[in-house]
């Protein structure tokens, strides 16, 4: 699977899919849903998809709906009333660019528009593709983990395990079902069970080195804000120290590469994501 020029064709994708005159609301969303990024969630999706022998733009509309509701929810965790970020992606953040009515608006659009999206998705389980999206965006995934998030802050002393049980919710869930989505178009339930644990070991490794380069990257490398630090927010780095960090890091991503040898796919894309993720500077 050539990621780099898939990646060129799901850009167009997510352009293609809005007016060629888009509405003021419509350019926010775009201005958020086009400003770069790694795009994890729709490469997830397609390795899967690749991994099983399906055609990979097959997932191209799960895959914009899955990016549309990240972005939603970068928009909303950016406003005053939530981290109050300025910056992401290296560039001035939704409500800074346009005002915060817009951007609230952008983020209830993005929302709205994906469940229209993945019900698009060439696929004989559409309902299954709409109700997993709608439990790991939903108040039993992310958004519960964004308010557990919040509550977290008044804790005096907060463990690891409630550093897990936020994560796991408000970013684990979105890394847990694009492998899931995958498994389901290409009709592969046997191995779903398999892949939320990846999809869980993932997305906690994924968030422990996101808490680590907050520390050692500089705001011009992470493109964002560094507001987990300014605000005092609890962090596994805070709680276990920069090395037990670390150390907690490595292990976890050794555990999601041993998971994976329990599936029937080619685990060959999988492995490489998981790889690049491990020695990411932003």
């Amino acid at each position: 699977m050539e990621w780099n020029k898939l990646k060129t064709e799901f850009e167009q994708f997510l352009r293609d899919l809005y007016p060629e005159e888009p509405s003021l609301v419509q350019r926010a969303e775009l201005y958020s849903l086009l400003a770069g990024g790694k795009r994890v969630r729709p490469h997830l999706l397609m390795a899967t998809l690749s991994g099983y022998g399906t055609d990979v733009k097959k997932g191209f509309y799960a895959s914009a709906a899955l990016e549309m509701i990240h972005t939603y929810s970068l928009i909303h965790d950016d406003l005053p009333a939530m981290d109050n970020d300025v910056l992401r992606r290296g560039k001035p953040t939704c409500h800074i660019e346009f005002d915060e009515a817009t951007a609230i608006l952008a983020g209830d659009g993005l929302l709205t528009r994906a469940f229209e999206t993945v019900s698009r998705t060439d696929s004989n389980h559409i309902a299954e593709l709409v109700q997993e999206l709608a439990k790991a965006a939903g108040d039993e995934g992310m958004i519960l983990g964004q308010t557990d998030d919040l509550a977290l802050e008044h804790a005096e002393h907060p463990s690891v395990e409630d550093l897990r049980n936020v994560h796991h919710n408000k970013t684990g869930q979105l890394l847990q079902v694009p492998l899931v989505m995958g498994a389901i178009i290409a009709e592969h339930p046997e191995d779903i069970s398999m892949l939320r644990n990846f999809g869980f070991l993932l997305g906690l490794a994924f968030q422990i080195q996101d808490d680590i380069l907050d520390v050692v990257s500089s705001q011009q490398e992470l493109g964002k804000s560094q507001s987990d630090a300014q605000n005092g927010k609890s962090t596994y780095v805070t709680v276990l120290g920069l090395d037990k960090a670390t150390e907690y890091m490595n292990t976890t991503y050794r555990e999601a590469k041993e998971c994976l040898k329990g599936t029937s796919m080619d685990i060959t894309e999988l492995e490489r994501i998981l790889d690049s993720l491990l020695i990411r500077r932003s």
